[in-house]
């Protein structure tokens, strides 16, 4: 057994894991405890022996690096340095640098079918049409003004156009402005830093984007969670949770949540804004699936349903066009846009203008329509394939959300299986997905996983499914098998 499987390390030390694992790690090398040129277990090996994330052994492993005690080699792996090399020392950057919300990130194996990506399928952009509007954009006679450094809030014309149609959708009011934004990801980092200073509370969802998690995280605010069912966010917790800890915000995703696909009904819609003016909250809409909607009736934007004005409603052509192009939006009262457009040129001065110049075009065109229209038939077909492949393939015991559009669905497993255990089985076979522990406030939902479908073909859809429902009933047999030949306990 090799003597990296008996280290100890502590989760509730002030030095982060992967310090104390190269710490440790230096020390066995120091000792002659590991040999020189003695080849290290894979990262995701010794992550699954000490219980750690892949993340933590490859940070690890890269600083033993840069101090010139392992050597990395591709495709053949990491060894320990030969004795008389000479060492160098490296910046310790991680204790330099600020510490970051730790992220998923894949195994590196070679992914076939990838449901952790929610994204929509490429094959469908209509990319002629964008040719012939780019070109359009660029040969016209406002190409030097599109093309030099523009306002903090966006675009003019493209702010003009997303705001009128906001309003007469009922959406933005007199009172209200527009900020264009680097996707929706940048509106979210912008909002954390505005009404999340340290020590303040805000709800979010639970599960919830992991995107969000991070930039609150980093803003190190006190997140409190709120239980995510088949029907959006459970609003009588909600209640219960606003009234005894009285947060500065709520964060929620009505319609076709990320991750799990839940919708919030015209009822508890109307419940969280009168909820939010009651108690004074800043409600935040995150918007960007309900364009989506491949089944069932529209609903409301929060926004729409609350009457002063007050919400913050969040959209994005990031899931129904061009997610390279980056272009978000925040619609909110003037006050709450002035303080967004300090922050964003604080951050990058102004958002891309060409990018939004030609996403005008595609939208005043009628080819942005268009596109949409094949996108909800597409991801209508899509969405039921990944239902059917559910309902066929799963286990018995496993439970899934069935949502009416977006792109995500949640699957729970069974117990004795947990998501981490099924992933590293299903890599093997060409597929992935993202454990729920990724989506939660606490790192719970360790039975939960996310399926993004929007980037697949039916095809995929069902063979990864049928891939996902085999390794768990595997697992659930050998389970089964282990227990079984137990030993029975004397009856006396």
């Amino acid at each position: 057994m090799s003597p990296l499987s008996r280290l100890n390390l502590d989760p509730a030390s002030d030095t982060p894991l992967y310090r104390q694992l190269a710490d440790e790690i230096s020390e066995l090398i120091e000792r002659g405890e590991v040999a020189s040129g003695e080849r290290l277990p894979p990262t995701r090996e010794l992550a699954g022996v000490l219980g750690l994330n892949r993340t933590t052994v490859s940070a690890a492993y890269a600083q033993l690096e840069e101090a010139g005690l392992i050597e990395g080699h591709v495709g053949r792996g990491s060894f320990v340095a030969q004795r008389g090399a000479k060492a160098h020392v490296a910046a310790d950057w991680e204790s330099l640098l600020a510490p970051m919300e730790e992220g998923f990130a894949p195994s590196g194996r070679k992914v076939e079918i990838n449901f952790a990506n929610s994204r929509p399928a490429g094959a469908s952009f209509p990319v002629a049409q964008f040719r012939r509007l780019a070109k359009q954009a660029i040969e016209g006679a406002d190409a030097a003004e599109i093309l030099q450094l523009g306002s903090p809030h966006g675009y003019g014309p493209l702010r003009r156009y997303l705001l009128e149609r906001a309003a007469a959708e009922g959406v933005a009011r007199a009172g209200d402005d527009l900020i264009v934004t680097n996707g929706c990801q940048q509106a979210l980092d912008l909002l954390a830093r505005l009404f999340a200073p340290a020590g303040n509370a805000i709800v979010v969802e639970d599960p919830v984007y992991h995107g969000l998690l991070r930039v609150l995280a980093r803003a190190q605010v006190n997140l409190l969670p709120a239980q995510v069912t088949e029907d959006g966010i459970d609003v009588d917790a909600l209640e219960e949770l606003v009234r005894t800890q009285r947060p500065r915000a709520l964060m929620v995703t009505p319609s076709f949540q990320n991750p799990t696909g839940a919708t919030i009904s015209l009822e508890n819609r109307e419940r969280i804004v009168e909820l939010a003016q009651r108690f004074g909250l800043a409600l935040v809409e995150n918007d960007i699936y309900s364009d989506l909607r491949y089944r069932g009736k529209t609903l409301p934007t929060l926004k729409e349903l609350d009457a002063t004005g007050n919400t913050i409603l969040l959209r994005s052509y990031s899931k129904v066009a061009f997610p390279g192009l980056r272009v978000g939006w925040a619609i909110a009262p003037r006050a709450v846009i002035a303080r967004l457009a300090d922050a964003k040129q604080l951050s990058d001065l102004h958002s891309d203008q060409l990018s939004q110049a030609v996403l005008l075009r595609f939208a005043e065109s009628g080819e942005l329509e268009k596109h949409i229209d094949r996108t909800r038939r597409e991801g209508g077909e899509r969405l039921e394939a990944v239902l059917t492949a559910c309902r066929k393939h799963l286990p018995a015991g496993a439970r899934f959300t069935r949502p009416e559009g977006g792109m995500s669905l949640w699957i729970e497993l069974p117990e004795p299986l947990t998501a981490e255990g099924l992933l590293s089985k299903v890599e093997e076979r060409g597929v992935s997905f993202v454990p729920g522990r990724y989506f939660s406030v606490r790192r719970a939902h360790a039975r939960g996983l996310r399926i993004s479908f929007g980037g697949l073909t039916q095809e995929e859809i069902r063979r990864g499914i049928r891939i996902i429902g085999d390794a768990a009933a595997e697992q659930l047999a050998a389970t089964a098998a282990q227990v079984s030949f137990e030993p029975a306990a004397a009856l006396v």
